[in-house]
C-alpha cells in the first residue's frame, strides 16, 4: 500500500480534493458555485516581487518561493507579506543560516552568486524539502540539489547536489557526453504528488528541453538509475521552460504547464499548457500534438521560437486592455509584460483553482510583482484563466442580462512575440450576435459557461466575476478557449459619447508641468467614445502645434505661449488652454572633473580623491587603480572587470545635472554600469555601455525607483574603441547621447538625487558584474548641459 504524505505541496492538492470537485459541477471542474455578494468591498492588496514563484502551504499559510532567494506568504492570495529578497540586494539570506557557506559547491560549480526557481514541498515525514538551483547563465552549467528544514520559513540545512548540467566530457547519463541540444538544464524544478501519492520533480530550461524523475518520497531524492529521467518537452535550445505539472481528479488528467519564449520585458514570456493521463506522458495539445516532438529547428539559429510557437494551448501572454484618454483607470490601461513561470494552488476546503506566477507590466520596464488569477476547467477539459486578478470572487451564476453590452476582447494568439495582444471593441447583442471589431456569436449557459464563435472558431471557457482596477468596480470577465488552443480574455468595457466624452477627456487631459518644459511635448490627438483633439499655438516660434519645443539661448529670457485644445465628440465641442512657459538653456556649471593622469584626482581641486573599490561599489579594494597610457587625451584608468572606483559622495545634488564620459569597453555584459549614482538601493541610475533585452542591448541610463526607467539609444558600443556617451538630466527630461548625435530624449524621468548622502560609481554598483575596459576624461555637472555643450565635449 502507497504510503501517502500528511501534508501536501498546496499545488497537489487536487489530488486530495475529488469530492469538493464532483459536488461543485457546473463544468468538469469548476469553482464551488456560490452567489457573489450583492455589494462586495474592494479587495485589498499588497504586492511581493518573488521572481519564479512556486507555491507550497504551511498550516494556514501559502508560501511561495523563486529566484534569488526571494520568498513571500500570505493568507488570502490578495495581501502578501515579502519573508526574504534578492539576494544582490541582501546576501544575509534568512532562509539559510549562511547561504554562501551552505551552497558553497552550488555556486563553485554554476559560477555564479546567485540562485534561479527554487521549489518547496512537504516530505511525507512533515519535513519541507527545498529543490535550490543556480546557473552560470550563458550556459546551461547548473548545479540542483535538495535541502530540508523542519519549518516552511528555514533555516534549510543542505542535503547536496542532485544533477548537474553544462559539463564536459560527462553528463548524469551513463556513457553519454553531455550535449547541450540533447540534454537538458538542471534548473527550474518542480516537485508533486501523483493521483497515488508518489512522488515525482518535472524541471529544464531550454537546451534539451523538460525532463521528469521519478523521486523517493522518504529522501526527496530522485530514485536510483534515471539519468537525466524522461524527455517530456523540448530540444535543440527551443525557448521552453518552467515546468509545473497539476493533477486534477475530476478530468483525470495530469496538466504540464511550460513557458514559452524569454523572461525579461522583451522575451515575449506567455503560459501554456499540455495534458497527459500519466504523470510522465506522453503530454498532448488541444490539437492532439505529442509535446514530445516540440523542438527548435537544428538547422535555424539558436533559440528558433518559429519552429515551436504553434504547439500548446496558450493560456496567456502579454496583452493590453487599452486604455484611451477619458477612459476610467490612469495610464495605457490594464494588462501584463511576459507573464509566466507558473504554479498554482487549490483551496482544500472549496476546490476552487489558482494561477500563480510573475509578471512585468505595460511601460514599467523590468519591474515584476506576484499575481494570481482564478482558474476552471471548460467543458473540453482544458484550464482557463480569469481575465483579472483574484480580488476574493467566487464564481457563482452569472446571469445573461449582466454580459449584454459593451466588451474589450483579447486575442491571445499562439505567436512567442513582445507585441502585446492589444484589445478590440465587440458587443454582446441581446440576440446572441457578437459585433464590432469581431463578427460571431455567443451563449451563456448554466451557472456561468460561455461559447463563443468568431470566424468560425469554437472557444469554450466562463463568464465570472471580475474586480475591475480602471473601473475600481466588480464587473464581469470572460475566459474562454479554442478548440485550436487559443485564448481568448474579456472585459466589460464603458462607452461615452457626447458632452459626457468631452468632459472625461478633459479632466485627463494633462501635459505635465507646463511651467518648465525643456523637451517636446507629446499632444494627444484622440480620446474615448471616438473623440478628436486639436492644438493651435499662439506662438510656433515657441512651441507648435504638434509639440516641438524651441528653447530660447543662454543668457535669453524664458518663452511664454498658450496651447489650446478643441476637444470634439458629435455636436459637443470645448476648447482648453494650456499656458505654457519654455526654459531658456543655462550655463554649464561644473561639479567635478576627472581626467585620469594616473591618479584619481579632481582635475578642478573641489573634490577629495575617487578611491578604488572592489568588485561592488561598497568593496575593499585588492589592488591599487591601474592605468594605462593611450586614453583620449594623455593616459586613462584602465577597469578590468573585476573593480571600480567610488567617486566622492554628493558630488551633485537635485534634479538638474548632466555626466560625460568617455568608454572603451574591452567587454560588454548586460547589467553592467559604466556610471552609476545612487540615493538609495532602491532609488539609483545607471548608465550601461550594454543595456537589457527591453532595449535590444543597446546602450542605455537606466533607472530604478517607485518604477522603473528605460532610455534605450539604439546603438551598440564598439569594444577596442573610444566612444563618447553623456547623460542630461533637466527635472524631469531625460537626454542620451553618443558622440554628441542625441540618441534618446523623454520625460518622467524619477527625482533620484534630490537627497542628502548620494553616492557615485565607475565600473561598478551594488549588484552586478563590473565594467571591463577603459574611462576617461569623466566630467559631472550640476546643470543640464545643451546639445552644443555635449557636442563639444565629444570633440577630439
Amino acid at each position: 500500500m502507497t504510503r501517502r504524505p500528511r501534508a501536501r505541496r498546496a499545488s497537489t492538492a487536487l489530488a486530495l480534493t475529488t469530492t469538493a470537485l464532483v459536488a461543485a459541477g457546473a463544468l468538469c471542474a469548476p469553482a464551488a458555485a456560490a452567489k457573489q455578494p450583492s455589494d462586495p468591498p474592494p479587495p485589498s492588496f499588497s504586492d511581493v516581487t518573488v521572481h519564479d514563484p512556486s507555491i507550497v502551504t504551511a498550516g494556514d499559510e501559502i508560501w511561495a518561493f523563486g529566484s534569488h532567494g526571494a520568498s513571500a506568504h500570505t493568507e488570502d492570495l490578495m495581501a502578501w507579506e515579502q519573508h526574504t529578497i534578492d539576494l544582490s540586494q541582501n546576501p544575509d539570506n534568512a532562509l539559510f543560516e549562511d547561504i554562501y557557506t551552505e551552497l558553497a559547491e552550488t555556486f563553485e560549480w554554476a559560477q555564479s552568486s546567485t540562485l534561479w526557481a527554487a521549489d518547496v514541498i512537504q516530505l511525507p515525514d512533515g519535513r519541507f524539502a527545498m529543490y535550490y538551483n543556480a546557473c552560470e547563465g550563458s550556459s546551461p552549467r547548473s548545479a540542483l540539489g535538495i535541502a530540508t528544514s523542519d519549518a516552511v520559513d528555514g533555516p534549510y540545512e543542505n542535503q547536496g547536489i542532485l544533477l548537474k548540467s553544462g559539463m564536459a566530457g560527462e553528463s548524469e547519463n551513463p556513457g553519454e557526453i553531455y550535449d547541450a541540444r540533447v540534454h537538458p538544464n538542471a534548473v527550474d524544478p518542480d516537485a508533486f504528488y501523483d493521483a497515488e501519492g508518489d512522488l515525482w520533480m518535472v524541471y529544464g530550461s531550454y537546451s534539451g528541453g523538460i525532463r521528469i524523475l521519478k523521486m523517493d518520497a522518504e529522501t526527496g531524492e530522485p530514485l536510483p538509475g534515471q539519468g537525466y529521467g524522461t524527455h517530456l518537452v523540448g530540444g535543440n535550445h527551443s525557448r521552453i521552460e518552467a515546468p509545473t505539472i497539476q493533477y486534477d481528479a475530476a478530468t483525470g488528467y495530469y496538466y504540464l504547464y511550460l513557458s514559452f519564449g524569454g523572461l525579461d520585458a522583451s522575451g515575449g514570456y506567455d503560459v501554456r499548457v499540455a495534458r497527459s493521463k500519466t504523470p510522465d506522458g506522453p503530454y498532448l495539445d488541444a490539437e492532439g500534438n505529442d509535446m514530445a516532438d516540440v523542438k527548435a529547428d537544428p538547422s535555424l539559429p539558436i533559440f528558433d521560437d518559429e519552429s515551436i510557437q504553434s504547439y500548446g494551448v496558450k493560456l496567456m501572454g502579454g496583452h493590453l486592455f487599452t486604455r484611451e484618454l477619458g477612459d476610467p483607470g490612469t495610464g495605457l490601461g490594464t494588462g501584463y509584460v511576459s507573464p509566466g513561470h507558473t504554479s498554482w494552488y487549490q483551496d482544500p476546503a472549496t476546490g476552487r483553482m489558482f494561477m500563480v506566477f510573475h509578471a512585468r507590466f505595460p511601460g514599467m520596464g523590468e519591474q515584476h510583482e506576484v499575481r494570481v488569477h482564478q482558474m476552471w476547467m471548460n467543458e473540453q477539459g482544458w484550464p482557463v484563466v480569469s481575465p483579472m486578478r483574484y480580488a476574493g470572487e467566487t464564481a457563482g451564476k452569472i446571469k445573461r442580462s449582466e454580459v449584454l453590452g459593451t466588451w474589450q476582447l483579447v486575442d491571445m494568439g499562439k505567436d512567442i512575440t513582445a507585441t502585446a495582444a492589444e484589445s478590440r471593441d465587440v458587443t454582446l447583442e441581446k440576440d446572441g450576435r457578437i459585433t464590432g471589431d469581431a463578427n460571431g456569436t455567443w451563449e451563456r449557459e448554466g451557472q456561468h459557461a460561455a461559447t463563443l464563435t468568431i470566424d468560425g472558431e469554437s472557444y469554450s471557457g466562463v463568464f465570472a466575476p471580475v474586480w475591475d482596477p480602471d473601473l475600481e468596480t466588480w464587473s464581469t470577465g470572460l475566459t474562454v478557449v479554442s478548440d485550436e488552443g487559443v485564448a481568448l480574455w474579456g472585459r466589460q468595457s464603458v462607452e461615452l459619447t457626447g458632452a459626457d466624452a468631452v468632459e472625461a477627456v478633459i479632466a485627463d487631459l494633462d501635459l505635465g508641468d507646463t511651467d518648465g518644459v525643456t523637451i517636446d511635448l507629446d499632444l494627444p490627438t484622440s480620446g474615448t467614445g471616438g473623440t478628436t483633439i486639436t492644438w493651435t499655438s499662439s506662438d510656433d516660434a515657441v512651441v507648435t502645434a504638434d509639440g516641438a519645443v524651441a528653447r530660447p539661448a543662454v543668457g535669453e529670457p524664458d518663452a511664454h505661449a498658450t496651447l489650446t485644445a478643441t476637444v470634439t465628440n458629435g455636436e459637443a465641442s470645448t476648447q482648453v488652454p494650456f499656458e505654457i512657459i519654455v526654459l531658456a538653456r543655462t550655463p554649464g556649471v561644473l561639479a567635478g572633473e576627472w581626467s585620469f593622469e594616473d591618479d584619481l584626482g579632481d582635475a578642478n581641486g573641489v573634490f577629495p580623491d575617487a578611491v578604488a573599490t572592489g568588485a561592488r561599489i561598497d568593496a575593499g579594494a585588492a589592488a591599487p587603480a591601474a592605468f594605462v597610457d593611450d586614453g583620449v587625451s594623455g593616459s586613462a584608468l584602465r577597469l578590468d572587470g573585476t573593480a571600480g572606483v567610488r567617486l566622492p559622495d554628493d558630488l551633485v545634488q537635485g534634479t538638474s545635472y548632466s555626466v560625460g564620459l568617455w568608454l572603451r569597453p574591452e567587454a560588454l555584459t548586460a547589467y553592467t554600469s559604466a556610471f552609476f549614482a545612487a540615493g538609495s538601493q532602491t532609488n539609483w541610475l545607471s548608465l550601461l555601455p550594454q543595456g537589457h533585452s527591453g532595449v535590444g542591448g543597446s546602450t542605455m541610463l537606466w533607472a530604478g525607483s517607485e518604477q522603473w526607467y528605460d532610455a534605450g539609444t539604439g546603438r551598440f558600443l564598439p569594444t577596442g574603441e573610444w566612444s563618447h556617451v553623456a547623460f542630461v538630466v533637466d527635472g524631469a527630461a531625460a537626454s542620451v547621447y553618443i558622440d554628441g548625435e542625441l540618441r534618446y530624449e523623454g520625460g518622467g524621468f524619477p527625482d533620484i538625487l534630490s537627497g542628502d548622502g548620494n553616492v557615485f560609481a565607475l565600473g561598478v554598483n551594488w549588484w552586478d558584474a563590473p565594467f571591463q575596459g577603459d574611462v576617461d576624461e569623466l566630467t559631472v555637472w550640476s546643470s543640464a548641459l545643451s546639445p552644443e555643450d555635449v557636442a563639444d565635449l565629444a570633440a577630439r
